[in-house]
């Protein structure tokens, strides 16, 4: 993704927020989703189409790169595959357990054996201990493939959507859920107040969409760090 890229996806994002709870543009807003969302991810086949921005911080990547940490850049020490897991837990929580009220992809595909790690939580206040032992230990092969799979399921579960629907909140018994599958650490707290200000809209326009860019950005930057 380059520089003209990601101001157009910056400007469909600022359009989106401006119409994603209207019933009446709801046909408009899930195309602008689905855009969004695909230009996140990594393709699933080379098939001669541009980069996605997951695409191009995956061009070169060295798996030492990916697997630094801690890595000095701006507002972030994580290293690259913190930030890819850590994304998309967000994403199969938020889109699956408080909005389509489904099993997480982390379960229904098996990931949380096939990860490799023991952490089923959003990454939220994880300790540095954890977070080096995440980056040395993730299956790098079941990373990708979780996140292809999320965001098949987030494309699946946003398709199938009826007017007004953007606009729901999810139900005390869906935050029960979060925490009986363990899926936020007790002492993050602040992070289930924070999902439950939030319509189905809101969660699209954060985990699904703007915190999946925001990620990548760091990503990006701790590949230019280490890969001058």
């Amino acid at each position: 993704m380059n520089t003209e890229q990601r101001n157009h996806w910056n400007r469909q994002h600022k359009m989106l927020s401006r119409i994603i709870t209207n019933p009446k543009a709801h046909t408009e807003a899930v195309a602008i989703i689905l855009e969004l969302h695909t230009a996140l991810f990594a393709s699933e086949e080379s098939n001669g189409q541009q980069a996605t921005y997951e695409d191009t911080l995956w061009d070169t990547l060295l798996e030492s790169t990916a697997r630094s940490y801690p890595v000095q850049t701006p507002g972030s020490r994580n290293s690259i595959v913190w930030h890819l897991w850590h994304s998309a837990r967000i994403e199969d929580i938020t889109m699956n357990i408080l909005g389509a009220d489904c099993e997480q992809v982390l379960y229904s595909g098996q990931y949380a054996r096939r990860l490799e790690v023991p952490y089923v939580h959003s990454g939220n206040g994880m300790s540095e201990q954890d977070v080096a032992a995440l980056s040395r230990e993730v299956n790098l092969g079941a990373l990708t493939e979780y996140r292809r799979a999320v965001a098949r399921r987030t494309r699946s579960i946003l398709s199938s959507l009826e007017p007004g629907q953007l606009g729901r909140k999810a139900t005390p018994a869906q935050f029960e859920r979060v925490r009986e599958e363990k899926a936020v650490l007790d002492s993050e707290q602040w992070l289930m107040d924070y999902w439950g200000g939030k319509t189905f809209a809101g969660h699209v326009l954060m985990p699904a969409t703007r915190h999946n860019f925001v990620h990548l950005n760091k990503a990006i930057q701790v590949k230019q760090k280490l890969q001058k």
